[in-house]
């Protein structure tokens, strides 16, 4: 399916079931402290489009996942929807989630095979199910219950890269003989060809002074089949309570899922931590971790006041993400503190 086909396929997002359109205020009041919108780097695609939305009083999980379906659909992005890398096997699969602060309501996806659009359907689970998670075949099946269409959701680019570095750790007899290898020694074999393990994270303080956040990603590249990160679990890559404020996590889900990242920087909050103090409670516990997989962990988060932070745990160099506030003309990039 060429691009052009593959959007219109992908464009009727407003269509019965994919969004709920609420309005949570009709006057805003637009002072500095009102609303906040944060977003990591690869939120550029759709982060105009959620400040837009949150400016006019729309309910704060629509308006960032009408943000987070541009991100899907951008090709360049190249760890979120269709731009992002397949598993082992050469499938695509999605994991995102939802969460309402003001309720603490959940909703999340994972291996989502046959729509690039997990965050949207996360909000399905959150709205239509009496789950939190639902993963696989379950995804797909309630993704085409809300109008989403099935579609081809690897990209031309993304599945030459992947056969080209299968062909080339193999041997001869193995990738003849593949997929009916054992996959497990490839985990470590393959890696992801352009370094990028960065889920797209949205999280706002919306019109109602409530605090939401949504999460979207392809996951690790070349990924063991069914492997999920942290970006489908709450407390682990994402969770929002409008009492205190929202975390999310990019980079490295393992990490996070093992402490509970996002969840701890909420509860320290709620213990009386400064928004700060509560970031750095959360990554003693992460540097605290001496085996399995250590790599690099990012920490979006926001507090009720108005205030965020962002960090780079563990890596070579600052990262960036974007921040609106209704005091701003549109979104600026700004680069993240270095730990």
């Amino acid at each position: 399916m060429d691009r052009r086909n593959f959007l219109k396929s992908t464009a009727a997002l407003t269509s019965y079931g994919l969004t709920s359109q609420k309005t949570v205020g009709k006057t805003l009041n637009m002072k500095e402290d009102n609303m906040i919108l944060l977003s990591n780097v690869t939120g550029w695609p759709g982060i105009e489009t959620a400040a837009s939305h949150l400016k006019e009083g729309m309910y704060g999980i629509d308006a960032m996942i009408e943000g987070i379906n541009k991100v899907e659909a951008e090709p360049t992005v190249r760890s979120v929807g269709y731009g992002g890398w397949p598993n082992l096997l050469g499938v695509m699969e999605f994991d995102g989630g939802v969460m309402d602060g003001t309720t603490r309501e959940v909703g999340a996806v994972g291996a989502l095979k046959h729509t690039i659009h997990a965050a949207q359907v996360a909000r399905a689970v959150m709205q239509k199910l009496n789950h939190v998670l639902v993963t696989g075949n379950g995804a797909d099946r309630l993704a085409a219950e809300i109008g989403l269409a099935k579609v081809e959701t690897l990209h031309e680019d993304s599945y030459k890269v992947w056969k080209a570095k299968v062909k080339e750790i193999l041997s001869p007899d193995e990738f003849e003989k593949f997929p009916d290898i054992p996959l497990a020694r490839l985990n470590s074999a393959i890696t992801d060809p352009e370094k990028v393990r960065d889920t797209t994270v949205f999280m706002c303080k919306d019109a109602s002074q409530g605090i939401h956040t949504a999460t979207s990603t392809s996951g690790w590249g070349w990924k063991y089949p069914g492997r999920l990160g942290d970006s489908p679990i709450a407390g682990a890559g994402f969770y929002a309570d409008s009492r205190f404020g929202a975390a999310a996590c990019t980079h490295t889900g393992e990490m996070a899922i093992r402490c509970g990242t996002s969840k701890s920087i909420i509860m320290a909050m709620q213990m009386g931590y400064s928004l700060n103090d509560a970031i750095k409670f959360a990554l003693d516990e992460v540097a605290n971790l001496k085996s399995g997989f250590i790599a690099g962990l990012v920490i979006h988060a926001i507090d009720n006041n108005g205030s965020h932070k962002v960090v780079s745990f563990n890596l070579d160099k600052p990262g960036k993400y974007w921040l609106w506030k209704p005091s701003m003309a549109k979104p600026e990039l700004l680069e993240s503190e270095l730990v």
